[in-house]
């Protein structure tokens, strides 16, 4: 059965075609036309939800739940040139606390329209938990992904953490696989330094899935500022990581010192997309043939989601 698309998407969780409340002058309709509404004809229903507002910007706030936090100003100018010249074409979603109204979707639109100073701006006011505001902001960013990597980690985490919900449900509520989740989670264990860069785009995922490979924080440190000087890629980068933990733990060695790689990258990368696959540590042993596998957990619901994964069933 193939997977849905993020959820239930934007029309299930924000409504169906918003209704514009300001009224447009009435268009003359030919006596003959199939589509002529009588005088006795209802008017059309129209749920309460779906019609758009004219707020004050000024009665309008961001939302502390909302996951995305890098707005680049090249990108808001060029948004708010648009707005200048066409208005806000979708309106914002909000959720109104007491006199103000809180942002669900649209903190971009909403930036650009202060930076060209518009007086008021249309919106959809919808009754949301911190859950539920927290849910649709993840959902409308991923759809567009508008996302950096760190920032979709955290939003995970707070779904986590902050709301109780497993990884498996913070997966389904996204439209997400439990791998992917646990993945993005693992991103958050790195230094804030290399997750600085993984926002601004000097690290890629690919780099940091194998940077976390070493458990120590000066050497994924180490690792993450010899990948950006030397402009390395992701194969060149699982060479020098396994290079990094042949060294871990030997007397007198200095952080960062490489010594020669006594294993085969391949078990490397095989232990990687190992790691990759069960979002947990995984240590390969390997030998002419014979070996051994090491899969670390940290709680009793991690050893069963990674049984799961390997389809073993717990009574």
């Amino acid at each position: 059965m193939a997977k849905p698309a993020l959820g239930r998407g934007l029309g299930a969780l924000l409504g169906g075609t918003p209704v514009i409340t300001r009224s447009a002058p009435a268009s003359p309709v030919a006596p003959s036309s199939p589509v002529a509404l009588t005088a006795t004809s209802p008017p059309p229903v129209v749920a309460a939800r779906d019609v758009i507002r004219h707020v004050p910007l000024t009665q309008t706030r961001p939302c502390a739940f909302q996951p995305r936090k890098d707005f680049p100003a090249e990108s808001l100018r060029e948004l708010a040139d648009s707005i200048r010249e066409q208005g806000i074409v979708q309106p914002l979603v909000v959720r109104q606390q007491g006199e103000v109204f809180e942002l669900i979707a649209g903190e971009r639109r909403w930036r650009a329209s202060q930076l060209i100073g518009l007086a008021e701006v249309p919106v959809l006011v919808r009754e949301a938990d911190d859950r539920a505001v927290l849910e649709m902001a993840l959902i409308e960013n991923l759809q567009r992904e508008n996302l950096n990597a760190i920032e979709e980690a955290l939003g995970y985490a707070q779904l986590v953490g902050q709301f109780g919900l497993t990884q498996e449900e913070a997966a389904a509520k996204v439209g997400k696989s439990r791998a992917a989740v646990a993945n993005a989670l693992r991103l958050l264990k790195l230094p804030q330094a290399l997750q600085g860069y993984i926002r601004e785009g000097r690290l890629s995922v690919g780099h940091a899935k194998v940077i976390l490979g070493l458990t120590d924080g000066l050497q994924q440190t180490h690792a993450a500022e010899r990948i950006i000087k030397e402009a390395l890629n992701v194969r060149q980068t699982e060479g020098l990581v396994a290079k990094l933990q042949a060294r871990g733990g030997k007397p007198g060695a200095k952080p960062g010192v490489i010594v020669p790689l006594p294993t085969d990258a391949h078990v490397a990368d095989l232990e990687n997309k190992l790691r990759e696959r069960l979002g947990t540590k995984v240590h390969l042993k390997y030998a002419s043939g014979r070996g051994a596998v090491e899969i670390s957990f940290f709680s009793d619901d991690e050893l069963e989601r990674v049984l799961q994964i390997l389809g073993i069933q717990t009574e």
